[in-house]
């Protein structure tokens, strides 16, 4: 008799949990926010909820009943739809959200950031790419080299004139290790490495407030009440947890943090769980990410291969940005952790991220 093939529970589980534990520590985070703009301290868990995870949802159950091999089809339109997007943001649709960067795009009540999208369709479109009917693409200088250096230069340069530096770190990075995992030849590997720490390295000496950032890193106690507060204040957070926390809503630090739902939630669950509680998460990820790689070498086809090595790092390299810098092991970049932080567009890509994962693990 044949074997009913399954969804694979080591993704399915962490994902289940970090979502339910997001939506936990957003309410306790935004708790005084909440009450102080809007006379309603769950006002941010109920729109994370109404805008984001009942969209995300929606993108989950597409992502883990429509066969996967079927977005293969349309994986250049959604990258097309979605370049359309970031142009979009500085147009009149383009909105600040409240902080100095065109990030979103604003329809009424709705607001989306097409960056967060891309993350799931650039991925898409280059397993596609990457495994189509000419699959040594990776190996051909001109067919396959030059290309992928041309797609990722438009789509970098559209990610910086929105001065998301730390969306062009996570997509470039991830893109890179797709096309690594498609076969292609470590010195083209090695020219993109190389042409990208240059271009970033030229970026942040000619850009003011990113290199303002660099050197704050160097030294934390310069300008202490400027470009160093959310470093410094971040750090002096998650201290205070100690080995088991302060316990869950309990936080201070949620009171003055900067971005407290946001790019600084880890130093909030730092400080509400501790040491313990934060190395259990850390540990979900992990074993995420490590089991998506896994999956990879199991999967006889090429294109969800390459879906769960890019889904994978996208994820990976998200949550160590986002924890690095905010325990000062890498330079101050605003960044959402994945399933946890306030914010709509991130959880319906990563949830539509896994549900795909889980669509591909029954071929595995």
């Amino acid at each position: 008799m044949k074997s009913r093939k399954r969804f694979d529970y080591a993704i399915l589980v962490p994902v289940f949990v970090l979502v339910v534990f997001g939506l936990m520590m957003l309410a306790s985070a935004s708790s005084d926010l909440g009450k102080l703009k809007f006379d309603d301290a769950y006002y941010y868990l109920k729109h994370q909820v109404f805008y984001g995870l009942s969209i995300g949802i929606v993108g989950f159950l597409l992502g883990l009943f429509v066969p996967y091999r079927h977005y293969k089809k349309f994986s250049t339109l959604l990258l097309f739809l979605t370049i359309i997007g970031l142009i979009l943001v500085f147009t009149p649709l383009g909105s600040s959200s409240g902080t100095a960067a065109e990030r979103w795009i604003a329809l009424g009540p709705i607001t989306f950031q097409p960056s967060e999208i891309l993350k799931l369709t650039f991925i898409l479109y280059l397993a596609a790419w990457l495994s189509g009917a000419r699959s040594n693409r990776g190996d051909n200088f001109w067919e396959g080299f030059m290309p992928f250096l041309a797609v990722c230069g438009v789509i970098g340069l559209l990610l910086i004139l929105e001065k998301s530096t730390s969306s062009v770190i996570i997509i470039m990075f991830s893109a890179l290790v797709v096309y690594f995992a498609s076969g292609a030849k470590k010195q083209y590997v090695f020219y993109a490495v190389f042409l990208g720490v240059l271009l970033m390295s030229l970026l942040v000496v000619f850009t003011p407030y990113r290199f303002e950032r660099i050197k704050t890193y160097f030294d934390h106690t310069s300008d202490v009440q400027g470009a160093s507060y959310q470093t410094n204040q971040a750090l002096i957070t998650i201290g205070s947890g100690g080995i088991w926390g302060v316990g869950y809503g309990k936080s201070v630090a949620k009171q003055y943090l900067p971005e407290q739902i946001g790019d600084s939630i880890f130093a909030i669950i730092a400080e509400e769980f501790g040491f313990v509680g934060s190395t259990i998460l850390i540990t979900a990820f992990f074993f995420m990410v490590l089991r998506s790689y896994q999956l990879a070498k199991r999967v006889g086809d090429r294109f969800g291969r390459l879906l769960l090595v890019g889904f994978g790092t996208v994820i990976g390299i998200q949550v160590f940005v986002h924890i690095a810098s905010n325990a000062k092991l890498i330079p101050l970049t605003g960044v959402p952790l994945p399933f946890v932080s306030y914010g709509g567009t991130a959880l319906v890509v990563f949830l539509t991220m896994s549900g795909i994962m889980l669509n591909i693990s029954k071929h595995a």
